[in-house]
């Protein structure tokens, strides 16, 4: 997608790599991660739990917790590189130009604070704002995430909201400062569905108004096709597939993206089993031969457990790390995926 505001991409990232030293060897959690955000797009990550997907997210700010570390690559935030940023100029970053919207906020609250007193300390970090100036701002962003009575809702403590209203709240405290990029880390996860639908579209709104920026992770792949432009499909620490996302979820170019595609529960069907993928992902921290995805993969070959894929554009924009996809060509490789046998038929 083009960038009309700006001279480039808002934020790039270039081969990042993350690890976690165990005492099992060395647990790759990201391995050579690349997309890019423009201003104003919306970007989904998705895959089973434990593909990358937060991990990514964490070392775009390098706060993945001791001892993982970014071992490798670069994130070129609006020009500058993330990585190489000292702690004071990450400070202004992080909460600032960019917010976080986290999976489970009532651990992400610190619930001996008041609300108002936690949003306050954003607002007294990023903008200098304190006493009235900031109580005012405080209503005004309760106001905003439409949480009911604002002015009197200031002196409540985390433990006194619902799971929906917290959420709510992390979302006033992550465009406090107007950022130019919102990472929302699974946002609707701990909340039931209604509550789901009014927090994602509370979430596009926002970014309409604000004209932010919007990198979503999620593994549900009914929010990706209700909220993204582009998407990127994570396995194993790896994208396996990227592609405008009307593209990528209607003509699959990786059997991993057509298998969550089958995967998903549905309200055609209420008597059948649920589908799962057969197998297990691999163990990161042990070497990987030939695809990550091969052992549980219908359409595998013998190449595919030999030869490592790299992510290669195979239609516009549409990128696949398969190497049969590779071989054969866009047409060969949908039909197969499509009429695989196991668990898709």
């Amino acid at each position: 997608m083009p960038d009309r505001l700006g001279a480039g991409p808002l934020l790039s990232v270039e081969g990042l790599w993350t690890e976690f030293p165990t005492r099992a060897g060395v647990f790759k959690a990201v391995s050579d991660v690349s997309f890019t955000i423009d201003r104003g797009e919306t970007l989904g990550i998705v895959g089973e739990s434990g593909s990358g997907k937060s991990v990514t997210a964490l070392s775009l700010v390098r706060l993945v917790s001791p001892p993982g570390r970014v071992v490798a690559g670069k994130v070129l935030f609006d020009g500058q590189d993330l990585l190489a940023a000292s702690d004071a100029e990450l400070r202004k970053v992080r909460g600032g130009r960019i917010g976080f919207v986290f999976q489970d906020p009532m651990t992400s609250l610190n619930p001996l604070m008041t609300i108002g007193d936690q949003l306050a300390e954003t607002l007294r970090i990023h903008q200098g704002l304190k006493g009235a100036a900031a109580r005012q701002r405080v209503v005004e962003l309760l106001k905003h995430v439409e949480i009911p009575a604002a002015e009197s809702r200031v002196h409540a403590y985390p433990y006194e909201f619902s799971g929906g209203m917290s959420q709510r709240v992390m979302i006033a405290i992550a465009i406090a400062c107007k950022p130019a990029l919102l990472v929302a880390d699974e946002p609707t996860t701990a909340l039931d569905v209604t509550i789901q639908g009014q927090i994602l579209s509370l979430i596009k709104e926002l970014q309409r108004e604000l004209s932010m920026a919007l990198l979503l992770i999620t593994h549900d792949l009914g929010i990706i096709a209700h909220m993204t432009q582009r998407t990127a499909v994570m396995y194993a620490g790896r994208i396996v597939e990227t592609g405008p996302t009307t593209a990528l979820l209607s003509r699959s170019l990786h059997a991993y993206t057509r298998s969550l595609m089958l995967c998903r529960p549905t309200t055609a069907d209420t008597t059948s089993r649920l589908l799962t993928i057969p197998g297990q992902p691999p163990n990161l921290a042990q070497e990987i031969r030939g695809c990550a995805f091969a052992p549980r993969c219908p359409m595998a070959e013998p190449v595919c457990t030999e030869e490592s894929p790299e992510l290669r554009e195979l239609d516009a924009e549409h990128a696949s790390a398969c190497l049969i996809a590779q071989r054969d060509g866009l047409d060969v490789v949908t039909n197969r995926i499509s009429t695989a046998g196991g668990w898709g038929t």
